[in-house]
């Protein structure tokens, strides 16, 4: 393990890219553990005109997912020892156990990111694939996070108002009548599901603020500007070079003046060694000379 530890790159973490990656694990811990991890209780007491038959301590606990339907009370009815049976309203475990599943894998996917930063940076890094499919991922975490946050703020709002001991004294028959007397004694305990909410949007934040620095690493921006050069194209070869060598032009060949040889002349050496020039010249016999 520690030669493992050794060979890992940490300073990454110190710049925004692995450090906000650490603050994306850190909060998703802070937001599923804060909602599913929730158990809440509230009190009620109904007073009946005859007091005997009266309970001044209806206890009614619920918790995480909050299937509230499922969650019953015994009130009395303030018409001899009967009880009646009460059950709480609303199915709210859809939104709940989605904004903690997306929690949970924001937890999962921060620490893999990590564990790729500081160990395999090179390979993320190697032609921009790893950058690329974390800036895809990254994306779709923001927009769940976003949807999550939202219908989580929603349902908890919900739950506030299903599990008011206000509200909840309306379902209670004998609170009906007006010689008895119903009230709240202890209200639940929410402020743990607010935070979880506040978390939900803090998260949001920092996986949108993640995208600009992720896409900086996918080479986009520079493909965009016209600048990014794929790694397995070579450069062209200079104008100046051609496939049998120089094709450099004659600087004397111009229209200019100056001296301009013509190289296709008719004197020239001859196979015998002479010199023969361009007009024809009668040889001279032996016999003139003697």
């Amino acid at each position: 393990m520690w030669p493992l530890v050794a060979q890992g790159q940490f300073t990454v973490l110190k710049q925004p890219l692995g450090f906000i990656k650490i603050l994306q694990w850190i909060f998703a811990i802070f937001a599923f553990s804060t909602c599913g991890s929730y158990s809440g209780m509230f009190k009620m007491s109904v007073e009946c005109k005859n007091r005997t038959e009266s309970d001044l301590g209806i206890e009614v606990e619920f918790e995480y997912p909050f299937r509230l339907h499922q969650v019953y009370f015994d009130s009395p009815t303030c018409k001899g020892a009967n009880k009646e049976r009460l059950f709480l309203v609303g199915d709210y475990s859809s939104s709940a156990e989605f904004f903690v599943t997306i929690a949970v894998f924001s937890f999962l996917y921060s620490m893999a990111a990590l564990s790729v930063y500081c160990f395999i940076l090179e390979k993320y890094r190697e032609n921009c694939k790893g950058a690329q499919i974390d800036f895809v991922v990254s994306a779709v975490f923001a927009f769940m996070w976003l949807v999550s946050s939202c219908a989580w703020a929603k349902g908890l709002s919900d739950v506030k108002t299903a599990t008011d001991p206000e509200k909840v004294i309306t379902l209670i028959t004998a609170c009906d009548e007006p010689e008895n007397r119903c009230r709240e004694v202890h209200d639940p305990k929410v402020s743990g599901l607010n935070t979880s909410v506040a978390f939900g949007f803090i998260n949001l934040i920092l996986w949108i603020g993640n995208l600009w620095f992720v896409f900086k690493e996918t080479g986009w921006m520079a493909a965009l500007s016209g600048t990014y050069v794929p790694s397995q194209e070579k450069p062209p070869a200079p104008d100046s070079f051609a496939q049998g060598g120089y094709a450099q032009q004659d600087p004397y060949a111009g229209s200019q003046g100056g001296y301009q040889p013509e190289y296709g002349q008719q004197g020239g050496y001859t196979e015998e060694g002479g010199y023969s020039q361009g007009y024809e010249q009668q040889p001279t016999s032996f016999s003139n000379q003697m």
